[in-house]
């Protein structure tokens, strides 16, 4: 007698950042009647709220996926529309003092749907609502044959009315009836592209047995503790006779980073300009980056053997980079201490950039996931553009890097009061760092201004000028700092403003363009639109008379 057990088939669990593909591949078989999603979002919705998101994995495949949010009462059993509740599908709309379980997304794959796996993911949802005192869940459940029968009914209230009568068969009402939700009312305009429901869905609640409906909830979120140290090296600019030159200076500031136990440390902005420096002719701005692009492939190995080497994740300033459609872009570097490597364009390259240098700007701008949580990066004028750092923080990114390169005072404290209005806007760290010195024979290296810091939220728990810490001007150095995470979880659930909480999604959001070679994006529906290359590339400007070529602000 064999007293060996088997494997277990099924298995559901908390989803994780590394199921991101497997989750958009099903919710794209599972919906093909609405819009999916891309893996940044599904990344997004798992990092806003990981203890809500949960994947059914039968015999090694994800089958089953579900998202869920904490919010309000007040928001959840209210009229809203999906995109509005979800923050635009991300998550980002997450109260960690909420007191009601949002669902906002269920998929279970096509061919596995008759196992129950529906019921047992809404089973994880309910076992989260009671184990945290949760005054219940809600979700907007869809009414998929409503289309088919809108001649038999008089408007969608009357629909469900027959569909609990059972008059009229709806596959998913049903499932969530005999699940022991109960409909609360018609959300209209829930969710406009879903027109089987004719855009509508029916708000449907379950309340806690265990917890006093006719008692408030109130929830407060502990100041725990969830330390990152960070470092911005302020790099001089200096001459150097070869390339191992070049990356023996870097791998100085890497070590000392490293001897003090840092976790990232960020390079400035073009911070490879002082390659040019060993050319034995003067060339012109066109084969100066032409000649810096050639080094690409040595910067990335260079980057990646030290971050692995010192333990540290390294982002890399920016470089600029050809890429597979042949043009220059500036592109940052991001090497983690695990060996992978990420890549971040610029998403706006500067009038100058694109006069002098014809550099191009890049076509998406996502969180990077690291041992440390989601990142993002801006490089130097994109963060004057707060759509990105938005973007990035409502895919759960709590630090933004933002490497720059600035010839003198103005153009420094456009990047500087910028990035602070982005921590402040975001509630999220900012970490700059800028080149200084001067490199006399090398176009846009002649002079430099930069005060590198560590920029924080202006709350309580936070630096009393919202500075944690700073350079002197002008001069080369590595400046450290220990930064807590958790103190941002605080301020955006119970700071004196929470400014990603309170945003007014019934009046504006962000719509982004889909990418080349996809049909032409909706301006409504269930999953938020995509980050594109814009479809006409603006022409160079003229150069601007009164600025020689080595001058810029970037």
């Amino acid at each position: 007698m064999n007293n060996q057990k088997s494997k277990a088939r099924l298995d559901i669990r908390q989803a994780t950042v590394a199921d991101t593909a497997a989750v958009a591949d099903l919710v794209h078989r599972s919906y093909s009647d609405l819009p999916g999603y891309t893996e940044a979002e599904i990344r997004a919705q798992i990092n806003n709220y990981p203890e809500g998101c949960f994947v059914a994995v039968l015999d090694d495949r994800i089958v089953g996926y579900c998202a869920s949010l904490r919010i309000d009462e007040d928001v959840a059993l209210h009229p809203h529309s999906w995109r509005e509740i979800t923050g635009g599908g991300v998550g980002s709309r997450h109260d960690p003092t909420g007191d009601w379980l949002y669902g906002y997304e269920l998929c279970v794959d096509p061919k596995e749907r008759g196992t129950r796996l529906g019921r047992r993911l809404y089973e994880e949802r309910r076992e989260l609502a009671e184990r945290l005192g949760l005054s219940g869940i809600a979700f907007a459940g869809r009414m998929p044959n409503l289309a088919k029968n809108k001649r038999k009914v008089s408007g969608p209230k009357d629909y469900l009315e027959k569909v609990e009568q059972g008059k009229i068969h709806d596959p998913v009402l049903r499932f969530q009836l005999a699940n022991g939700f109960t409909p609360v009312e018609i959300l209209e305009d829930y969710i406009p592209s879903d027109s089987r429901s004719l855009g509508n869905a029916v708000l449907m609640i379950w309340r806690n047995p265990y917890v006093e409906s006719d008692k408030p909830k109130s929830f407060r979120l502990p100041r725990g503790v969830e330390s990152v140290r960070v470092a911005t090296c302020q790099l001089q600019a200096r001459a150097v006779k070869d390339f191992a030159e070049f990356i023996n200076n870097i791998e100085y500031f890497v070590d000392i980073a490293a001897d003090y136990r840092a976790d990232f440390i960020l390079f400035p902005e073009l911070f490879t300009l002082s390659l040019l420096s060993f050319e034995e002719k003067n060339l012109t701005p066109m084969e100066a980056i032409e000649k810096l692009s050639t080094y690409t492939p040595r910067i990335r190995q260079a980057l990646t053997d030290m971050a692995l080497k010192y333990n540290i994740n390294i982002i890399g300033g920016s470089h600029p980079t050809r890429a597979d459609d042949g043009d220059i872009q500036n592109v940052a570097f991001i090497c983690l201490r695990d060996g992978a490597v990420h890549e971040q364009e610029k998403i706006h390259p500067t009038p100058n950039e694109r006069y002098w240098w014809n550099i191009k700007g890049g076509d998406s701008i996502d969180a990077i996931q690291t041992d440390c949580g989601p990142i993002g990066v801006l490089i130097c004028y994109d963060s004057e553009f707060p759509e990105l750092a938005r973007r990035l923080a409502d895919q759960g990114a709590r630090i933004l890097f933002v490497p720059f390169c600035t010839d003198n005072r103005q153009g420094y404290m456009r990047v500087r009061y910028c990035s602070h209005a982005r921590a402040v806007e975001n509630q999220c760290f900012v970490v700059l760092s800028g080149n200084v010195g001067n490199l006399p024979k090398v176009d846009n290296m002649d002079i430099q201004y930069a005060q590198s810091c560590i920029l924080t939220p202006c709350d309580f728990p936070f630096a009393r000028d919202g500075i944690a810490a700073e350079a002197s001007e002008n001069v080369e150095t590595l400046t450290i700092s220990d930064i807590n995470l958790a103190d941002l979880n605080w301020a955006r659930a119970e700071g004196t403003v929470q400014t990603l909480t309170d945003r007014r999604f019934d009046l504006y959001d962000i719509k982004w363009a889909k990418p080349k070679g996809q049909t032409a994006p909706q301006t409504t529906g269930r999953a938020p639109l995509r980050t594109a290359r814009a479809a006409v590339r603006r022409p160079a400007p003229p150069a601007p008379p009164h600025v020689p070529a080595g001058c810029r602000d970037r």
